[in-house]
Order: structure tokens, then C-alpha cells, then sequence
């Protein structure tokens, strides 16, 4: 495992909302790579309003063949200190600590506030 994608990133590639590029990026990451996500990202992904029932069975499919990171004492050490330091919204700072701490890159379009952790960023709508 080596990347952690954030909510946004998860949304685009179900919407199939990426340029050809950055679908092919997504599908050769998932070729080789199980989709991660922090558990704030699975419940945002789980929050997400639709109207048809299939695009709520297709997430959770996707989530299914998932990894979660949970929060572990080490994740929540490391978002209080992001909290603290940069002032980074809650929900960003859990998903920053988890990229961290399982030293992984994330997959983000917000890379505004994201490159304020020390942690490797890719946004896949740049490429």
C-alpha cells in the first residue's frame, strides 16, 4: 500500500469526473494498490447524498475492497499537533495524520491545505 486517497478523489473516479489522464493514473494505481482511506473519509464517502440507490451499492462495493485506517493513538497524536500548528480543519488534519503516520503519499485535489503537513501529495487533475 502505498498511496491514501482522500474523499475528493474518491467521488471523481466513481462520477468518472477525470480527464483520461488522470483516469488512467487512478486505474494503474488500482492495479497494483488497494484503494485507503481514513476512517473520516469513509464516513464522509458513507454521508454522501444521491438519489439512486445503485451509486450507494457501487461505494460500498468500492469501500468493501477497501483498506480503513482507523484512528490509532498514533494518528490522533499527529492530527492535535497538525490542529495545533497549522491550524488545518479537523476531518484534513485525521486524513494528513494518516497518510503520515502509515507513510503514505495522498491522493488529493486540495493540495492547498494538504501542503502544509509534512506528508507527499499527488493530485491527480494535474496530470
Amino acid at each position: 500500500m502505498k498511496y491514501l486517497w482522500d474523499t475528493n478523489i474518491a467521488i471523481y473516479y466513481l462520477q468518472q469526473q477525470f480527464s483520461s489522464e488522470a483516469e488512467k493514473f487512478i486505474d494503474d494505481l488500482l492495479r497494483d494498490h488497494q484503494p485507503a482511506f481514513s476512517v473520516i473519509s469513509e464516513i464522509e464517502l458513507l454521508s454522501w447524498k444521491t438519489d439512486i440507490e445503485k451509486d450507494m451499492q457501487i461505494l460500498q462495493n468500492f469501500l468493501d475492497d477497501s483498506h480503513i485506517f482507523d484512528l490509532s493513538q498514533q494518528i490522533k497524536y499527529k492530527t492535535v499537533e497538525y490542529r495545533k500548528t497549522i491550524g488545518i480543519k479537523l476531518p484534513d488534519a485525521v486524513i494528513a495524520a494518516t497518510a503520515f503516520v502509515n507513510e503514505l503519499t495522498l491522493l488529493t485535489r486540495n493540495t492547498r491545505d494538504f501542503s502544509k503537513c509534512s506528508i507527499n501529495l499527488i493530485n491527480p487533475l494535474e496530470l
